[in-house]
């Protein structure tokens, strides 16, 4: 059996069955005769090899192993925890500088940003969620947030009258004009220790 995994910045982690979690593998549950099997840690014939799948036979027998000495954390783990602090820390840099000089959160100057980059200045509500990683009720608020404020204002989509756009107003370039300076240096200082 393997998992596949998505490539994330040309990356593929080695991930086991066990770390997945249960039911993630095979999101088919195995027959009741099988059950043993799995559970005594025979996985059964081997499965062609899938370019990109990671191999998890045996996972419940390798999970002493996987573990690793008590009280050592493994380098997968290390290495998740070293990129959740660093994001941490950049956002509350970002978060501190856009916010006391510009008056924008992060995900407000990204939205902006998205905007100021699309060649019409607009972008559909669910298109605009996806690209800045936020749910449709999160970026509802946002635009809300931003509306009230004169930076963004929602149209109609000419073609199907059931599409919002989210559109730059002039006020959102020349603050976005504005907050770009400050992110750019928050971002080099941050990533670069320029």
């Amino acid at each position: 059996m393997h998992l596949q995994l998505p490539s994330f910045l040309g990356y593929t982690p080695p991930v086991t069955q066990q770390q997945a979690g249960a039911g993630l593998a095979d999101a088919s549950p195995a027959p009741a005769e099988d059950a043993g099997a799995v559970l005594a840690g025979d996985a059964g014939p081997a499965a062609p090899e899938d370019a990109g799948a990671i191999p998890v036979e045996g996972a419940m027998a390798a999970t002493a192993e996987d573990a690793g000495p008590p009280g050592r954390v493994p380098e997968i783990v290390g290495a998740w925890r070293a990129l959740a602090a660093r994001h941490a820390t950049v956002s509350a840099a970002l978060e501190r500088e856009l916010g006391e000089r510009h008056g924008l959160g992060v995900n407000e100057f990204e939205v902006l940003e998205r905007l100021a980059e699309n060649g019409e200045h607009k972008f559909r509500v669910q298109e605009l969620a996806e690209a800045v990683h936020l749910s449709q009720s999160a970026l509802s608020r946002l635009i809300g947030r931003l509306e009230q404020h004169g930076l963004v204002e929602r149209s109609l989509c000419d073609l199907d009258r059931r599409g919002i756009y989210v559109c730059l107003t002039e006020a959102g370039r020349r603050r976005h004009a504005e907050a770009l300076p400050t992110q750019r240096a928050v971002l080099a200082a941050a990533l670069t220790g320029a």
